[in-house]
């Protein structure tokens, strides 16, 4: 079951890949705006079209993932969209990826197996009492809500790109969530039972509030600037979300020392691609300026 987890979650890292892309394309070639105008402006173009149909493949292999394993699992292994995202870049121009480049991919890869195999995630279940989910809306809304006002138009592009970023990671990661316990109600008791559980319309509108904080911050600033701060986000609110919601097991110990140089590595290796292979991500989504 292991096994059927992460490798529905590689597919959806992937799907999502090209989703990102195709999406930020489209979010290049808007005019600057925020809220529903701006969804309303990228509707209208089928490169966005695209990636949104890239996000919904990624939700679909999500939630197999989420139904197969553990949270503390499948999302951490989302963080290799990024490198997806900047192969998929650099085959679109026709150009090879710089060493560097592929030196960082390697760190990201290492790093995450390093993480994974020394925490172990494993346990828990694909339902929370709602005393634990209280508090986990709380704090992730908030913080959601917190950052919004934050970085209010006006700001420094690179500041609101990574915050609303930051924003979407959290958003993503309580989807997950919810998804994970609406797909476990869909496979228990069918179609009847997943309209009436309310984290089916929880994550309908919690995931299109992280899809409108995603556009927003590709719209404001470089994916040099905003995919670290999803990447690593996302997986780092999604194990907390995993152990402290679900229930399930990571080790710690002396175990904490490889998964720190797992995270090291991981940080390292993004940060690096966004560095390296910038120019693939330009020609990709075209000049910014406007």
């Amino acid at each position: 079951m292991i096994l059927v987890a992460a490798s529905f979650a590689v597919m959806g890292a992937a799907c999502n890949a090209v989703g990102t892309a195709f999406q930020r394309k489209a979010a290049s070639s808007v005019p600057s705006g925020g809220g529903l105008r701006l969804l309303l402006a990228l509707a209208r173009h089928p490169v966005w079209l695209i990636g949104i149909g890239g996000v919904l493949a990624s939700a679909t292999c999500q939630a197999l993932a989420l139904l197969n394993g553990p949270m503390a699992l499948v999302q951490p292994l989302f963080i290799l969209e990024l490198p997806f995202a900047l192969l998929i870049a650099a085959r679109l121009m026709g150009r090879r990826m710089p060493a560097a480049g592929w030196w960082a991919v390697a760190a990201v890869v290492v790093g995450l197996a390093l993480i994974l195999a020394s925490a172990a995630p494993s346990g828990g279940g694909n339902e929370a009492p709602m005393t634990r989910w209280v508090p986990v809306l709380v704090v992730c809304l908030g913080l959601m809500g917190t950052v919004v006002v934050v970085a209010r138009p006006g700001r420094p592009p690179l500041f609101r790109a990574a915050a609303l970023a930051a924003a979407a990671a959290t958003g993503n990661a309580l989807t997950a969530a919810l998804l994970k316990t609406s797909s476990d109600s869909f496979s228990e008791g069918g179609l009847p039972v997943f309209l009436s559980t309310w984290q089916t319309y929880g994550f309908a509108l919690v995931g299109s509030a992280s899809l409108l904080l995603l556009e927003n911050s590709l719209q404001a600033g470089s994916l040099a600037a905003s995919q670290p701060a999803l990447t690593i986000g996302d997986a780092t609110v999604s194990l907390v979300l995993g152990v402290t919601l679900f229930g399930e097991h990571i080790r710690t110990g002396w175990w904490l020392l490889p998964e720190a140089l797992g995270i090291g590595c991981i940080v390292w290796g993004v940060v690096r691609l966004t560095q390296v292979v910038p120019n693939a991500q330009e020609t990709l989504v075209g000049d910014d300026s406007r």
